[in-house]
């Protein structure tokens, strides 16, 4: 029989044997055996389909983990950097803020006159730049977290117009604020050079941001459904307050007004007390 007819009977032979299952060929040409596992390449080619597999499969699952873990950090950043309060401070967030050397304070009211006008919020910030805004319901009259914190003798608390935000304070929240430093009476005690010392030319002068006040005047009452422009006013007036006494108090110790200052700081609760009874220029002549 011919060399080519011997191989292809033999590998018809081998072909017959896979129908049945069979997966190694083994036939002999001209006395040789030869042996072929046809399936081997089909074998490898899954497996490496499986590892590729798994290893996909593993590289989604990582991927779904950092996706996690990335908004998990988004979220803390987010909890750590800024929180909304009802009514008051937790204890927790209390704890933190009576570490801090000075805190930043602010207010927003339905007007400027205390005993006609509530109290609606309270913004705090600290050195390391978390701020809390505390939203103070209709009718609260107290917030002891809040009165531990702002009457706590080994904090300063810094604010732009101090009279104002202490006599709302005392007038709602029954909260006797000390000690206090003022920016702005420290800005026209420390930059005579101008008379723009309010909050948004202080801010821009010392710390170049220039803070948007298009919310000042706006409706502060519904507390609970405060804008995100509304929130963000509120955080940025306490934000760069410590940065700005800073500063201030460096000048007022070049220029030698230092002391000066902290009495004045000193006389504002009598300041407060003339206002809540409504006085108006005791000090004056006439």
């Amino acid at each position: 029989m011919p060399k080519a007819s011997i191989i292809l009977l033999s590998f018809l032979f081998a072909a017959d044997k896979l129908k049945e299952g069979t997966t190694l060929i083994r036939t002999r040409i001209h006395g040789l055996i030869i042996e072929c596992d046809v399936d081997a390449e089909v074998r490898r080619k899954r497996e490496e389909g499986r590892r590729q597999s798994t290893v996909n499969s593993q590289q989604s699952t990582l991927n779904t983990q950092q996706s996690t873990v990335n908004s998990q950090k988004l979220l803390i950043m987010e909890f750590a950097d800024f929180q909304v309060c009802d009514r008051d401070i937790p204890d927790s967030l209390l704890s933190y803020y009576l570490t801090a050397p000075a805190i930043a304070v602010d207010t927003e009211t339905m007007g400027l006159l205390p005993w006609r006008d509530r109290l609606c919020l309270v913004q705090l910030c600290n050195p390391e730049g978390k701020v809390a805004v505390v939203r103070i319901a209709k009718g609260q009259t107290a917030a002891p977290n809040l009165k531990k914190l702002m009457e706590a003798e080994n904090i300063e608390k810094v604010f732009h117009f101090a009279r104002f935000d202490m006599a709302t304070m005392r007038y709602n929240l029954s909260i006797d604020i000390a000690p206090v430093f003022c920016t702005k009476l420290a800005s026209k005690l420390a930059r005579t050079y101008t008379n723009r010392h309010g909050l948004k030319e202080l801010i821009l002068e010392l710390e170049k941001v220039e803070l948007n006040k298009t919310s000042q005047s706006s409706d502060w009452g519904n507390a609970t459904n405060l804008s995100d422009d509304q929130l963000n006013y509120a955080a940025n007036d306490v934000r760069y307050l410590l940065s700005a006494k800073q500063k201030l108090t460096a000048m007022l110790q070049r220029e030698e007004r230092w002391e000066i200052a902290q009495q004045c700081f000193q006389c504002l609760p009598v300041f407060v007390s003339l206002d809540l009874l409504q006085y108006k220029d005791v000090f004056e002549h006439g």
